[in-house]
């Protein structure tokens, strides 16, 4: 039997976290988390494939009911951002081939809804997810932490769009 959960993406061409996470009566929990690293020698399209086949495997492992990713930020590294927003395509490629819905949030957003300010680091965001909103397994890896809060995230968001519909809220 699958536990239903969102599988948090955090891009990048040499690094990808994933983490699958899961909420039962408002506590969540990480249940499966990695970081897919692809060797800076090998060719790019050879890169992406590879990402490519970790997501694959993790949608089959894990069957998430939605995928929830980090999306790219145009800041002054323009090489950086091409190469995350090929690896951001390959993993919405994989996720609509799979069915499964996709919800792309900026960084911003994810830091406000962990810590409730936008400007909090890695580090800060990682401790109030144990702290604050006490997930359970929340993973060491800089990379997986902020796929995790990227499934935290959109579990947020999702709790809150359906409280939204429920009340009759546009």
């Amino acid at each position: 039997m699958f536990e239903p959960c969102v599988l948090g993406v955090d891009p990048g061409l040499a690094a990808t976290g994933l983490a699958a996470v899961s909420q039962t009566g408002g506590r969540a929990r990480v249940l499966w988390s990695d970081t897919v690293r692809t060797p800076s020698g090998l060719a790019e399209p050879h890169r992406l494939r590879r990402l490519a086949e970790a997501v694959r495997d993790a949608i089959r492992t894990h069957r998430p009911m939605a995928v929830a990713v980090e999306a790219v930020m145009w800041g002054q590294n323009k090489t950086s951002a091409m190469s995350v927003s090929r690896a951001t395509g390959v993993i919405l490629l994989v996720a609509a081939e799979a069915g499964i819905p996709v919800q792309e949030y900026a960084p911003l957003e994810v830091k406000m809804a962990i810590t409730g300010v936008g400007n909090a680091d890695k580090d800060r965001v990682r401790v109030m997810m144990i702290r604050a909103h006490r997930v359970e397994g929340v993973p060491e890896q800089p990379d997986a932490a902020d796929a995790a809060a990227v499934a935290l995230c959109h579990l947020h968001q999702s709790r809150v769009r359906r409280a939204a519909a429920a009340a009759g809220a546009p």
